[in-house]
């Protein structure tokens, strides 16, 4: 049997993305140890579940067993009073904005979640072959194509089956409209109960720092911050 992978770093967790660190850092988990301690506290593992991108609950229960598992203890909860001094400092992280979602938006929203951990890496023919081919997708052509024809010990195709669902698709994980925005002026025809600004990547810093400034005051979130 394969030897599960020694746990040394934030990055060695199943599922985790190399974003995630700073944004980690900024609620104050810097190690495995205050992560497990972050995810024990009820507060806490719910902003670490609305901020990560791709995080929910079960992957959130997954990295509590799997650091549980490599002999750490999760420190003894905080006094009654203290508590919310100890979560939040300040200047450090402040929950963000959630969207109005239907019921049924929240389960379609769970369930997509889901088919991502479970579709498979799409990999185009020959890409063994040629590097160039690594890490991208072309359709499979060729009459004698045996990846075209579906044959069993070839590559999986992408095909419609592995879509999610058609209710939520297109909308940012976190369950907003994603709204690209390259000026202040462009946030007054967002709906901030529904939508969310990403900021064009053109974007000059000062213009950048204004477009933040507005959205907090009317309240709208920028997933790209």
């Amino acid at each position: 049997m394969a030897k599960k992978k020694e746990l040394k770093e934030l990055s060695d967790l199943p599922y985790y993305r190399k974003e995630y660190t700073e944004q980690l850092k900024g609620m104050g988990i810097e190690n495995l140890q205050q992560l497990l301690d972050g995810l024990s506290e009820e507060k806490m593992k719910q902003k670490i579940v609305d901020d990560l991108d791709g995080v929910g609950p079960k992957i959130a229960d997954h990295w509590i067993e799997v650091l549980e598992e490599t002999g750490l203890k999760a420190a003894a909860a905080p006094k009654e009073g203290k508590e919310e001094a100890e979560v939040v400092e300040e200047g450090e992280y402040v929950a963000k904005i959630k969207p109005e979602l239907t019921k049924e938006q929240k389960v379609l929203l769970e369930k997509r979640r889901e088919m991502s951990d479970h579709r498979p890496n799409f990999f185009r023919q020959e890409w063994h072959r040629y590097q160039k081919l690594e890490g991208k997708w072309r359709k499979p052509r060729g009459l004698h194509s045996k990846q075209r024809r579906h044959y069993g010990y070839r590559l999986t195709v992408v095909s419609i089956g592995f879509r999610g669902p058609a209710a939520v698709r297109g909308l940012h994980s976190s369950g907003f409209q994603e709204v690209m925005v390259y000026n202040p002026d462009q946030l007054e025809g967002v709906d901030p109960k529904v939508q969310a600004v990403r900021i064009g990547g053109t974007v000059g810093g000062r213009k950048r720092n204004a477009i933040i400034t507005k959205a907090d005051e009317i309240g709208i979130r920028v997933l790209n911050r």
